[in-house]
Order: structure tokens, then C-alpha cells, then sequence
């Protein structure tokens, strides 16, 4: 499980993340949503040690995150950020094969490669593995990053906006892959995430923040309603239920 205690950051005078507290739970889904600006990305990058907090608590499983190792934590968190850029060019299986660093520290095992081709296979991306990622699309780049956060194997999955670039069949053919990481291998998958239906169809918990705070988190069905998502969104938003899933109508 992860803790989160009284969580602060301030950029400047600008606090942009203020007494964030919550708990996640293992091996489930959980989604952060709300508008632009929110704190998400900041939460989430707090949690996964890749930007410091002001101040406040972060465990995982009853240890607090300042006290691990670098590696040792790389084999506990994977974390895939907004932006990825690299600069030396790769294959796509050679960028997956980067998960496995804190285990092999770049000499690969047999078991080390077996998981670089389960991720690969998982994405669907074993016919263009031999490409470059400059010659890749938008989408085709996203997942093979997100391949390489899977071949990683950790207990903690933590993505950052994954279907950026995606267009709709790659966006729930991923959203799918995380279902199935939390229900077949009971990994822990937290996500940072715009499109609330999405985050109403795949999601166990959400967690909706509004101006640096959590102003609503619990189970999606209770999350997923027209005045909790006003009072996030600001925005009258109908909801319909479709094949027992809530869809959030929007756009009229």
C-alpha cells in the first residue's frame, strides 16, 4: 500500500500541491483526475521520488520512500513520465530491455530477456521491434515506453498521462493491459489520467484533485456522480449508464 501524509510543494510563492493525504490500495487501479493545474502530475512524481517534497510522508508498504535505495526502489516503482525524450537511438526491444537495468545493470539475462519479450508481446509491438523510435509514431513511441515500464516488473506501476498520442483502439487496448496487471498479476497501478470515462471504465478508485488539494477519493462508482463531478470540473455533466459501466456526457 502506498501512504501519502500531509503531502506539500510550493514552486516559488505558487503552492501547487497543499496537504495532499491518501492511501492506495494494492492491486488495484487508481486514477487521479481533474483539471489542468490540479497537482496530479506533481502528487505523482512525488510519490515516485522523482521530485522532492516541501514537506509530508510518503510509504510504501510502511516504509518511508527517502529510505530506500535508489536501485532498490527501481525494483519496487516503475514510473513513466508525460515527456520522454532520448537521445541516442534506439530499437524499440532495445528500449525495453532498459527495464530490466535494476536487475541485470545492463548485462541481460535469459530471464531478463524473457520479460523484455513478454512486454513486448503485451504491447503488441514483437513485428516492429527491430524499428527505431525516430521512426515510430506518436502512439507506436508511447507504447513501447510503456513495454519497457511492464519488462521493468514491479509491484508499483506509475503512468503519467499514458494515452497521450494514443488514438481510441491503442488508448483501450492499454487501458486493458493495466486492467490485466492489477487483476492477473496483482500489480498496483496508479495513473495520472484526462479522459474520465476512461477512468470510470477501468478504474477501482479515483482520486480527484482540484487547485493542489483532494477534494474527492473513493471507490469510481462513488466519484463517478454529476455533483461530485460538478463541484471537480466545474461543468454540468450527464451520466448514463452503458453495459454497466457510468459514461459521462459532456460535450453538449
Amino acid at each position: 500500500m502506498v501512504e501519502v501524509r500531509n503531502l506539500f510543494k510550493k514552486y516559488g510563492n505558487k503552492t501547487v500541491v497543499e496537504d495532499v493525504s491518501l492511501e492506495i490500495k494494492k492491486g488495484k487501479i487508481t486514477s487521479f483526475i481533474g483539471p489542468n493545474g490540479a497537482g496530479k502530475s506533481t502528487v505523482l512524481s512525488m510519490i515516485s521520488r522523482l521530485i522532492t517534497r516541501d514537506s509530508g510522508e510518503v510509504l510504501i508498504d510502511g516504509k518511508e520512500m527517502e529510505t530506500f535505495k535508489s536501485n532498490e526502489l527501481a525494483k519496487k516503482i516503475a514510473i513513466l513520465k508525460q515527456a520522454n525524450h532520448i537521445n541516442i537511438r534506439l530499437t524499440i526491444r532495445e528500449l525495453v530491455a532498459f527495464g530490466r537495468f535494476p536487475y541485470s545493470q545492463g548485462k541481460l539475462t535469459e530471464e531478463d530477456w524473457s520479460y523484455v519479450d513478454e512486454a513486448i508481446e503485451y504491447m503488441e509491438l514483437a513485428e516492429m521491434q527491430g524499428k527505431f523510435l525516430d521512426q515510430l509514431s506518436g502512439g507506436q513511441q508511447q507504447r513501447a515506453f510503456i513495454a519497457m515500464v511492464i519488462a521493468q516488473n514491479t509491484e508499483y506501476v506509475l503512468l503519467d498521462e499514458p494515452l497521450n498520442n494514443l488514438d481510441m483502439k491503442h488508448s483501450v487496448q492499454i487501458m486493458k493491459v493495466l486492467r490485466r496487471l492489477a487483476d492477473e498479476l496483482g500489480k498496483t497501478v496508479i495513473i495520472v489520467i484526462h479522459d474520465i470515462n476512461f477512468a470510470s471504465c477501468y478504474s477501482d478508485y479515483i482520486v480527484a484533485l482540484k487547485d493542489g488539494k483532494v477534494v474527492h477519493n473513493g471507490p469510481t462508482e462513488q466519484v463517478i456522480d454529476s455533483d461530485v463531478l460538478k463541484e471537480i470540473y466545474d461543468m454540468d455533466i450527464e451520466i448514463q449508464t452503458i453495459n454497466d459501466n457510468k459514461i459521462c456526457v459532456y460535450f453538449t
